[in-house]
Protein backbone atom coordinates (compact mmCIF):
# COMPACT_ATOMS: atom_id res chain seq x y z
CA UNK A 1 0.00 0.00 0.00
CA UNK A 2 1.35 3.12 -1.26
CA UNK A 3 1.85 5.85 1.98
CA UNK A 4 0.84 9.58 1.21
CA UNK A 5 3.41 11.17 3.48
CA UNK A 6 4.28 14.77 3.53
CA UNK A 7 7.56 15.90 3.16
CA UNK A 8 9.61 13.74 6.06
CA UNK A 9 12.63 16.78 5.97
CA UNK A 10 10.03 19.43 6.21
CA UNK A 11 8.25 17.22 9.07
CA UNK A 12 11.66 17.33 11.13
CA UNK A 13 11.98 20.86 10.02
CA UNK A 14 8.84 21.63 11.66
CA UNK A 15 8.50 19.59 15.22
CA UNK A 16 12.57 21.25 15.45
CA UNK A 17 10.52 24.94 15.09
CA UNK A 18 7.64 24.05 17.23
CA UNK A 19 9.52 22.30 19.93
CA UNK A 20 12.30 25.18 20.14
CA UNK A 21 9.79 28.16 19.11
CA UNK A 22 12.28 29.23 17.07
CA UNK A 23 13.00 29.21 13.65
CA UNK A 24 17.03 30.14 14.26
CA UNK A 25 17.22 27.21 17.08
CA UNK A 26 15.54 24.98 15.21
CA UNK A 27 18.06 25.79 12.55
CA UNK A 28 20.99 25.09 14.41
CA UNK A 29 19.77 22.17 16.08
CA UNK A 30 19.48 21.14 12.68
CA UNK A 31 22.45 22.18 11.30
CA UNK A 32 20.71 23.82 8.52
CA UNK A 33 20.46 27.88 7.70
CA UNK A 34 17.69 29.12 8.89
CA UNK A 35 16.63 30.26 5.40
CA UNK A 36 15.97 26.32 5.05
CA UNK A 37 14.18 26.07 8.18
CA UNK A 38 11.81 28.82 6.03
CA UNK A 39 11.86 26.81 2.83
CA UNK A 40 10.72 23.26 4.67
CA UNK A 41 7.70 25.42 6.65
CA UNK A 42 6.77 27.26 3.95
CA UNK A 43 6.81 23.21 1.66
CA UNK A 44 4.76 21.46 4.62
CA UNK A 45 2.26 24.25 4.61
CA UNK A 46 1.55 24.22 0.78
CA UNK A 47 1.31 20.18 1.24
CA UNK A 48 -1.08 20.04 4.33
CA UNK A 49 -2.49 23.51 3.09
CA UNK A 50 -2.90 25.07 6.51
CA UNK A 51 -0.92 27.37 8.25
CA UNK A 52 1.59 26.55 11.32
CA UNK A 53 2.61 29.23 12.66
CA UNK A 54 1.72 32.73 12.91
CA UNK A 55 4.89 35.38 13.74
CA UNK A 56 4.57 37.44 16.73
CA UNK A 57 6.45 41.01 18.26
CA UNK A 58 9.41 38.55 19.30
CA UNK A 59 9.05 35.31 17.63
CA UNK A 60 6.75 32.58 16.21
CA UNK A 61 3.94 30.50 17.96
CA UNK A 62 2.12 28.08 16.86
CA UNK A 63 -1.63 28.50 14.90
CA UNK A 64 -4.12 26.57 16.87
CA UNK A 65 -4.09 23.79 13.77
CA UNK A 66 -0.18 23.93 13.90
CA UNK A 67 -0.74 23.12 17.78
CA UNK A 68 -2.23 19.94 16.84
CA UNK A 69 -0.34 18.66 14.22
CA UNK A 70 2.53 19.07 16.59
CA UNK A 71 1.51 16.64 19.32
CA UNK A 72 0.77 14.29 16.46
CA UNK A 73 4.58 14.66 14.95
CA UNK A 74 6.26 15.10 18.31
CA UNK A 75 4.53 11.56 19.94
CA UNK A 76 5.30 9.58 16.45
CA UNK A 77 8.76 10.96 16.46
CA UNK A 78 9.55 9.90 20.19
CA UNK A 79 8.17 6.95 19.36
CA UNK A 80 10.88 6.49 16.39
CA UNK A 81 13.51 7.73 18.59
CA UNK A 82 12.37 4.97 21.37
CA UNK A 83 12.40 2.32 19.42
CA UNK A 84 15.90 3.11 17.61
CA UNK A 85 17.29 3.43 20.56
CA UNK A 86 16.14 -0.28 21.84
CA UNK A 87 17.58 -1.80 19.26
CA UNK A 88 20.34 -0.24 19.38
CA UNK A 89 20.85 -0.98 22.81
CA UNK A 90 19.63 -4.74 22.60
CA UNK A 91 22.85 -6.45 22.46
CA UNK A 92 24.22 -4.36 25.47
CA UNK A 93 22.24 -6.08 28.05
CA UNK A 94 24.44 -6.13 30.71
CA UNK A 95 24.70 -2.27 31.32
CA UNK A 96 23.27 -0.90 34.05
CA UNK A 97 22.75 3.02 33.26
CA UNK A 98 21.81 4.77 36.60
CA UNK A 99 21.16 8.26 36.95
CA UNK A 100 20.85 9.53 40.75
CA UNK A 101 20.96 12.57 43.30
CA UNK A 102 24.73 13.27 44.11
CA UNK A 103 24.20 12.45 47.46
CA UNK A 104 22.21 9.66 47.18
CA UNK A 105 25.42 8.19 45.24
CA UNK A 106 28.14 9.63 47.02
CA UNK A 107 26.80 8.98 50.21
CA UNK A 108 24.87 5.84 49.88
CA UNK A 109 24.79 4.19 46.82
CA UNK A 110 28.23 4.14 46.00
CA UNK A 111 29.72 2.88 49.52
CA UNK A 112 27.12 -0.27 48.97
CA UNK A 113 28.13 -1.01 45.16
CA UNK A 114 30.68 -3.93 45.85
CA UNK A 115 27.41 -6.01 47.31
CA UNK A 116 26.04 -5.51 44.29
CA UNK A 117 29.30 -6.40 42.37
CA UNK A 118 30.09 -9.52 44.52
CA UNK A 119 26.53 -10.88 43.42
CA UNK A 120 25.85 -9.65 39.76
CA UNK A 121 29.88 -9.08 38.71
CA UNK A 122 28.66 -9.56 34.73
CA UNK A 123 26.52 -6.40 35.16
CA UNK A 124 28.36 -3.46 34.85
CA UNK A 125 27.34 -0.22 36.08
CA UNK A 126 27.24 3.05 35.14
CA UNK A 127 26.50 6.27 37.15
CA UNK A 128 25.49 9.70 36.30
CA UNK A 129 24.20 12.51 38.97
CA UNK A 130 21.52 15.05 38.31
CA UNK A 131 18.89 16.25 39.84
CA UNK A 132 17.26 16.89 36.99
CA UNK A 133 14.10 14.47 36.35
CA UNK A 134 14.78 11.84 34.08
CA UNK A 135 13.02 11.63 30.26
CA UNK A 136 13.12 7.95 29.22
CA UNK A 137 12.04 8.10 26.49
CA UNK A 138 14.97 10.41 25.35
CA UNK A 139 17.69 9.67 27.65
CA UNK A 140 20.23 6.28 28.05
CA UNK A 141 18.87 5.81 31.33
CA UNK A 142 17.60 2.65 32.96
CA UNK A 143 16.83 3.52 36.46
CA UNK A 144 16.30 6.85 38.35
CA UNK A 145 16.03 7.61 42.16
CA UNK A 146 14.01 10.56 42.75
CA UNK A 147 13.25 12.40 46.47
CA UNK A 148 9.04 12.99 46.65
CA UNK A 149 6.71 13.33 49.20
CA UNK A 150 4.42 10.93 47.24
CA UNK A 151 5.12 9.35 43.33
CA UNK A 152 3.30 9.66 40.40
CA UNK A 153 0.29 7.51 40.13
CA UNK A 154 0.96 4.32 38.02
CA UNK A 155 4.06 1.78 37.76
CA UNK A 156 7.00 2.18 37.40
CA UNK A 157 7.76 3.37 40.72
CA UNK A 158 9.23 1.83 44.34
CA UNK A 159 9.87 3.19 47.52
CA UNK A 160 13.58 2.91 49.10
CA UNK A 161 14.26 5.35 51.79
CA UNK A 162 12.35 7.56 54.05
CA UNK A 163 13.67 10.76 55.15
CA UNK A 164 14.93 11.10 58.81
CA UNK A 165 16.43 14.50 59.88
CA UNK A 166 19.09 14.84 62.58
CA UNK A 167 21.81 16.90 63.65
CA UNK A 168 25.22 15.77 62.98
CA UNK A 169 28.71 17.37 63.42
CA UNK A 170 32.60 16.61 64.13
CA UNK A 171 32.93 14.90 67.49
CA UNK A 172 36.12 17.56 67.83
CA UNK A 173 34.13 20.46 67.91
CA UNK A 174 32.75 20.25 70.84
CA UNK A 175 35.77 19.69 72.31
CA UNK A 176 36.75 23.64 71.64
CA UNK A 177 34.20 24.50 74.42
CA UNK A 178 30.92 25.96 73.47
CA UNK A 179 28.34 23.29 73.93
CA UNK A 180 25.96 21.53 72.02
CA UNK A 181 23.02 20.10 74.55
CA UNK A 182 19.61 21.46 73.54
CA UNK A 183 18.56 23.37 70.30
CA UNK A 184 18.80 26.76 71.12
CA UNK A 185 22.49 26.07 71.62
CA UNK A 186 23.02 26.14 67.63
CA UNK A 187 22.93 30.05 67.97
CA UNK A 188 27.31 29.14 69.03
CA UNK A 189 27.90 27.16 66.22
CA UNK A 190 28.27 27.85 62.41
CA UNK A 191 25.51 25.76 60.44
CA UNK A 192 26.27 24.50 57.24
CA UNK A 193 23.23 24.09 54.62
CA UNK A 194 22.35 22.67 51.02
CA UNK A 195 21.27 24.77 48.40
CA UNK A 196 19.59 21.80 46.89
CA UNK A 197 17.40 20.87 50.78
CA UNK A 198 16.66 24.37 51.68
CA UNK A 199 13.90 22.77 53.36
CA UNK A 200 15.76 20.20 55.55
CA UNK A 201 16.62 22.82 58.45
CA UNK A 202 13.12 24.69 58.57
CA UNK A 203 11.78 21.06 58.73
CA UNK A 204 14.54 20.06 61.55
CA UNK A 205 13.93 23.68 63.86
CA UNK A 206 9.70 23.49 63.28
CA UNK A 207 9.87 19.62 64.70
CA UNK A 208 12.44 20.14 67.32
CA UNK A 209 12.58 23.39 68.42
CA UNK A 210 9.16 25.60 67.93
CA UNK A 211 9.40 28.68 67.72
CA UNK A 212 13.04 29.45 67.80
CA UNK A 213 14.67 31.78 66.16
CA UNK A 214 17.92 30.54 64.05
CA UNK A 215 18.51 30.41 60.15
CA UNK A 216 19.79 27.35 59.32
CA UNK A 217 19.84 28.39 55.51
CA UNK A 218 21.83 31.06 56.60
CA UNK A 219 25.42 29.59 57.59
CA UNK A 220 27.86 28.33 54.92
CA UNK A 221 26.08 26.92 51.65
CA UNK A 222 27.05 24.06 49.39
CA UNK A 223 25.84 22.88 46.39
CA UNK A 224 24.95 19.38 47.62
CA UNK A 225 24.59 17.71 50.76
CA UNK A 226 27.50 15.57 50.37
CA UNK A 227 29.14 18.33 50.33
CA UNK A 228 27.80 19.74 53.84
CA UNK A 229 28.49 16.63 55.41
CA UNK A 230 32.15 16.82 54.37
CA UNK A 231 32.48 20.21 55.87
CA UNK A 232 30.83 19.01 59.25
CA UNK A 233 33.47 16.06 59.12
CA UNK A 234 35.84 19.06 58.81
CA UNK A 235 34.59 20.48 61.80
CA UNK A 236 33.36 23.72 59.85
CA UNK A 237 30.29 23.13 61.63
CA UNK A 238 26.62 21.54 62.30
CA UNK A 239 24.69 20.75 59.65
CA UNK A 240 21.13 19.02 59.16
CA UNK A 241 21.43 15.48 57.81
CA UNK A 242 19.66 12.41 56.18
CA UNK A 243 19.97 9.80 58.68
CA UNK A 244 20.84 6.76 55.53
CA UNK A 245 22.90 9.04 54.10
CA UNK A 246 25.18 9.23 57.10
CA UNK A 247 24.59 6.21 59.33
CA UNK A 248 28.35 5.04 58.12
CA UNK A 249 29.82 8.02 58.94
CA UNK A 250 27.88 8.02 62.75
CA UNK A 251 28.95 4.33 62.99
CA UNK A 252 32.65 4.82 62.36
CA UNK A 253 32.40 8.25 65.11
CA UNK A 254 33.28 10.80 62.24
CA UNK A 255 30.18 12.46 63.03
CA UNK A 256 27.96 12.60 66.16
CA UNK A 257 24.37 13.11 66.72
CA UNK A 258 24.56 15.17 69.52
CA UNK A 259 21.04 15.90 70.14
CA UNK A 260 19.86 12.74 69.28
CA UNK A 261 16.42 14.65 68.19
CA UNK A 262 15.32 12.83 64.74
CA UNK A 263 12.46 14.41 62.54
CA UNK A 264 11.00 11.72 60.26
CA UNK A 265 9.77 13.96 56.71
CA UNK A 266 6.73 13.43 54.66
CA UNK A 267 9.61 12.45 51.97
CA UNK A 268 11.06 9.38 50.70
CA UNK A 269 13.56 8.48 47.86
CA UNK A 270 11.76 6.34 45.06
CA UNK A 271 13.09 4.53 42.14
CA UNK A 272 12.19 4.75 39.12
CA UNK A 273 12.32 3.08 35.28
CA UNK A 274 10.31 3.41 32.36
CA UNK A 275 6.83 2.00 33.55
CA UNK A 276 6.19 1.15 29.77
CA UNK A 277 8.97 -1.02 29.07
CA UNK A 278 9.30 -4.57 29.92
CA UNK A 279 11.55 -4.72 32.77
CA UNK A 280 14.95 -6.31 31.95
CA UNK A 281 17.10 -8.83 33.82
CA UNK A 282 19.80 -6.23 34.87
CA UNK A 283 17.04 -4.02 36.13
CA UNK A 284 15.10 -6.99 38.33
CA UNK A 285 18.05 -7.84 39.55
CA UNK A 286 19.24 -4.08 40.62
CA UNK A 287 16.05 -3.20 42.27
CA UNK A 288 15.49 -6.60 44.22
CA UNK A 289 19.36 -6.28 45.67
CA UNK A 290 18.51 -2.05 46.45
CA UNK A 291 15.33 -2.60 48.19
CA UNK A 292 17.06 -5.51 50.15
CA UNK A 293 19.58 -2.74 51.07
CA UNK A 294 17.32 -0.18 51.86
CA UNK A 295 15.13 -2.19 54.26
CA UNK A 296 18.36 -2.84 56.34
CA UNK A 297 18.78 0.33 56.68
CA UNK A 298 15.45 1.39 57.62
CA UNK A 299 15.39 -1.91 59.67
CA UNK A 300 18.45 -0.52 61.45
CA UNK A 301 16.77 2.74 62.49
CA UNK A 302 13.92 1.35 63.82
CA UNK A 303 16.02 -0.64 66.16
CA UNK A 304 17.63 2.59 67.39
CA UNK A 305 15.94 4.03 70.30
CA UNK A 306 16.81 7.87 69.94
CA UNK A 307 14.56 10.34 71.27
CA UNK A 308 12.16 12.42 68.40
CA UNK A 309 10.04 15.46 68.81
Amino acid sequence: MFRKLPPLNAVRAFEACARNTSFTRAADELCISQSAVSRHITCLEKWLDVKLFQRIHRGIELTPQGSTYFRIVKNALDQIESGARQLKQSPDEKRLRLKLPPTFAICWLIPRLVRFHARHPDIDVQITTSHQPVDFDREDVDVSVYSWASPPSGPGYRRLLGEVLLLVCAPALLKRGQPLRTPQDLAKHNLLCSLNRPQDWPAWLSAAAPGLNIGGNNGLKFENAALAYQAAIDELGVMVAQYAFVEDYLRSGRLIDPLAIRVPTARAYFLAYHPGRPKPPRIQAFEDWVLEEAAAVEGRFQASTPRSK
